[in-house]
């Protein structure tokens, strides 16, 4: 099985959302090798990609993609926690369904080493564990294409019942489900009638495997999927987190799906992060920003600990201080308590400048459209807003261009106004 290199980022077309209404209106009626057919042929050509997990009913989208396109990418999340059963069906499939481009996607070995050094973070925080070995590395892969095709259907859980054969991602690429209106009949009438075989593991009660330490077998009767994450507030793994937060809605708080409050990617998203609270015992924080002026006073314990953190940067922080171990951090929240204070710009920039870091970094607080440019500017790539007025701007993308600056910012080659005519040119050409 091929390994997966990464896949360097093209950007979506914006302009698909507004043909997602229209596809779904086209093409409901469509049987499931017809709507395949039509993204991977005129919809998306050569800009899509399946993702398969290659459990109980995953022969019967592969078949089709064999029909379709045969060299189709078929990214599998190799967890490095499959059923032994599983990696053999892949094997299996590959050669019964001449399928060539099956490729393997496995999680970095770095945030294995730094998160799930004992592989035993399944047991106490499964959420953290799909995300560093399904989400993150699926993530990388996709970012190069403009869609992707899923095996899910409605019938397998009540948040999927709503499911259409198109969808629109919340980073504006268009997901697309073929097999979204078929029924459990209907699956093992396709695979009968094609003589597809099935997963080892289906006969002994397995209707839908994942990772062998988090699936279960099912009793008659019981929903397809409740063998997964059996006993937890868990339906999904992440990877399908929409934007409408209907179809899987991943984490939840006090038995809400959480406001959609952080915009990221174009769009406002429920957001995966919690604020610090001061009871939190520092080796079990996750998905936490984590006061800056606490991280410090309790440093070793937040390295030890093997779960995804984020850093929240208040005004009077000194970032410096965490400057060795910006790499421990997935995530930088610089607070804005009040639209005056500017201090969190500067906080931004030597977080992006000097630090070079890479991952998300969010504005929180009171932010005024206006000063959106200017965050951006700053290397803020996310916003978590409460004023409406900004919110309704960040949806519009109603922003003035920043064209006309008389300090240039190290995250972009910009020439300064004033600058003399032969250093603007030289500056330009840079």
């Amino acid at each position: 099985m091929a390994m997966a290199d990464p896949v360097p980022s093209q950007g979506p077309d914006k302009l698909r959302a507004l043909g997602i209404v229209a596809l779904n209106g086209m093409f409901d009626e469509m049987d499931a090798e017809g709507v395949l057919r039509q993204a991977a042929e005129d919809i998306l050509p050569a800009d899509l990609a399946l993702v398969s997990s290659f459990g109980a009913d995953s022969a019967v989208l592969l078949h089709i993609v064999s029909r379709v396109d045969p060299s189709l990418p078929v990214y599998f999340l190799e967890t490095g926690k499959h059923f032994a059963e599983t990696l053999e069906y892949v094997e299996q499939l590959k050669a019964e369904l001449g399928l060539t481009n099956v490729i393997a996607v496995v999680p970095d070995p770095a945030d294995l080493a730094r998160f799930d050094p004992t592989g035993e973070l399944w047991e106490t925080d499964p959420d953290s564990c799909c995300h560093i070995r399904k989400t993150e590395p699926l993530e990388k892969v996709l970012s190069g294409y403009g869609g992707w095709v899923t095996g899910r259907k409605r019938f397998q859980t009540a948040e999927r019942g709503v499911l259409p054969h198109f969808e629109l991602t919340s980073d504006n690429r268009i997901k697309v489900n073929p097999l979204a209106y078929y029924t459990h009949d209907d699956i093992e009438a396709y695979k009968h009638r094609y003589g597809l075989p099935d997963h080892p593991l289906y006969h002994q009660g397995y209707k839908s495997i994942g990772c062998a330490p988090c699936t279960s077998a099912v009793a008659e009767g019981e929903d397809p999927r409740a063998g997964r994450w059996r006993g937890l507030d868990k339906r999904e793994c992440g990877i399908h987190f929409d934007f409408n937060g209907q179809i899987a809605p991943t984490r939840k708080q006090a038995g809400k799906t959480k406001e959609m409050r952080l915009f990221k990617n174009g769009g406002f998203m429920a957001d995966p992060w919690t604020d610090w609270v001061e009871a939190l015992d520092p080796a079990e924080a996750s998905y936490t920003h984590v006061p800056l002026d606490v991280f410090v006073a309790h440093r070793e314990a937040f390295i030890a600990s093997p779960h995804p953190l984020g850093l929240r940067v208040d005004p009077g922080h000194r970032v410096e201080d965490v400057e060795a171990d910006m790499a421990r951090f997935s995530s930088v929240a610089i607070s804005f308590p009040a639209f005056g204070d500017g201090r969190g710009f500067s906080s931004a920039r030597l977080v992006r400048e000097r630090f070079g870091f890479q991952g998300e970094v969010r504005a929180v607080g009171d932010i005024l459209a206006d000063q959106v440019p200017f965050l951006r500017r700053c290397g803020i790539d996310a916003f978590v807003v409460a004023n409406p007025a900004t919110r309704q701007a960040l949806e519009n993308d109603a922003f003035a261009e920043v064209s006309l600056y008389y300090q240039p910012v190290g995250t972009r080659a910009e020439v300064p106004v004033g600058t003399r005519p032969f250093l603007r040119r030289a500056l330009a050409d840079a």
